[in-house]
């Protein structure tokens, strides 16, 4: 079978391999899949450069991949959950990433099944995004009616994070640019801030939780707001030592974790405010459960340009120069 690799960590622009590679192995558990559409995200730009090996190492060469939709082409003696010719999606467990390829073999407990609304390359912008939202919103234990600020929220990730949000009963504030103003607050959110008109810092206060899409300079503006004891929980922050911890990391980096996050967790402790990071997992039922509030709520991710397995490397590069249309999406 073909698939796309690489050979080893390379900061900047990415080199990749089309290959003849054997196919995948399937254990009890697993399931082979015939990979139908794979979505291309800023995550197989960092695992490329190298920039997440601390959290997972891999080892190359390396099918690249972490999302995809496919078709059940065989199931394992200890499957019960998934017939033949069932269309499914998943976000790759960590360790078995390879949405690039033609064949891969998953975890039966990574995958969900696809809602029939969607097309292949729609469903295969949702796992990553809709798992991160419902992990994120999992950290934060906000009760119902509970105010929630997530920055950046008029991009793909708040098109999912929002109405997931919703349907726990929280209300809902973001920011991001005008022109996605009634889109987004279509999806659910209570209240929109212009980023170029208008400093959320300066109208909100005692918010009771906020997921950051941003990064650490965002986070002294969300600590800000936020009420006594509140959570913020960063997808793009610096990781600390409770995630580490969490993840199950040698205690070395638990340490290094520990180190490199002491300055957001210090911020967080002048009002005794949280601050988690988060990396996201596989996870077959919660993404059977956000799919079928997405479903519910009719939600179609924005998909952007469309590639070939053959053009794997300029759909990478594609993704490297913020592709505004929607996700990358390769097409087998």
């Amino acid at each position: 079978m073909r698939a796309i690799q690489i050979d080893g960590y390379k900061t900047g622009d990415v080199k990749v391999a089309l290959r003849q590679v054997v196919m995948p192995q399937v254990g009890d558990n697993d399931v082979l899949v015939k990979v139908k559409t794979a979505a291309v995200n800023p995550l197989d730009l960092l695992i490329a450069d190298g920039d997440v090996k601390l959290v997972v190492p891999y080892n190359f060469p390396l099918t690249m991949g972490n999302e995809m939709v496919e078709v059940v082409e065989r199931v394992g003696a200890k499957v019960n959950n998934f017939e033949v010719g069932t269309r499914v999606f998943a976000r790759l467990p960590l360790q078995r990433i390879g949405a690039f390829a033609e064949y891969v073999a998953v975890d039966a407990e990574a995958l969900a099944i696809v809602p029939e609304y969607l097309t292949d390359e729609e469903a295969a912008a949702i796992p990553l995004t809709a798992l991160t939202a419902e992990q994120a919103l999992d950290l934060l234990h906000l009760k119902t009616n509970s105010s929630l600020f997530i920055s950046g929220g008029s991009g793909s990730f708040g098109a999912m994070a929002i109405p997931l949000s919703a349907a726990r009963g929280l209300k809902v504030i973001t920011s991001g640019g005008v022109e996605a103003k009634e889109r987004t607050l279509a999806l659910g959110a209570d209240r929109f801030f212009d980023y170029r008109t208008e400093d959320y810092t300066e109208h909100l206060r005692d918010v009771d939780g906020a997921i950051d899409s941003l990064g650490d300079k965002e986070l002294p503006r969300l600590f800000s707001i936020l009420r006594q004891g509140a959570t913020v929980v960063s997808l793009r922050g610096m990781p600390n030592g409770s995630f580490a911890k969490t993840f199950g990391l040698p205690l070395w980096k638990q340490w290094l974790f520990k180190l490199v996050g002491l300055k957001n967790e210090r911020m967080a402790a002048r009002k005794g405010q949280k601050y988690h990071f988060i990396f996201v997992t596989s996870d077959g039922k919660q993404l059977q459960r956000a799919a079928s509030i997405l479903e519910k709520c009719n939600v179609r991710p924005a998909v952007g340009n469309v590639y070939s397995l053959k053009q794997a490397e300029e759909a990478l590069r594609d993704v490297a120069a913020g592709s505004k249309k929607g996700k990358v999406i390769i097409k087998l």
